[in-house]
């Protein structure tokens, strides 16, 4: 798992991604999901962003923050 990994989020109703700590993370999945096990789901986010630009959770999206600088 990618420990380091910084994640933005995006409603679908937003027009700019917001840098998100795990702890909001774990809340916008659960509000997204319900019953469903959202540390699972963050771990599978964080697996499918490795190859992925954005995944998607219900309304909300995700992408891995890339430093510009490199």
């Amino acid at each position: 798992m990618i420990l380091n990994m910084k994640i933005q989020t995006q409603y679908h109703y937003e027009k700019t991604w917001t840098e998100t700590t795990e702890k909001d993370l774990l809340r916008m999945i659960e509000e997204e999901i319900g019953d469903a096990d959202p540390k699972g789901t963050l771990a599978y986010v964080k697996e499918a962003l490795r190859d992925a630009k954005v995944i998607s959770v219900g309304s909300c999206k995700f992408r891995e923050k890339r430093d510009t600088n490199v």
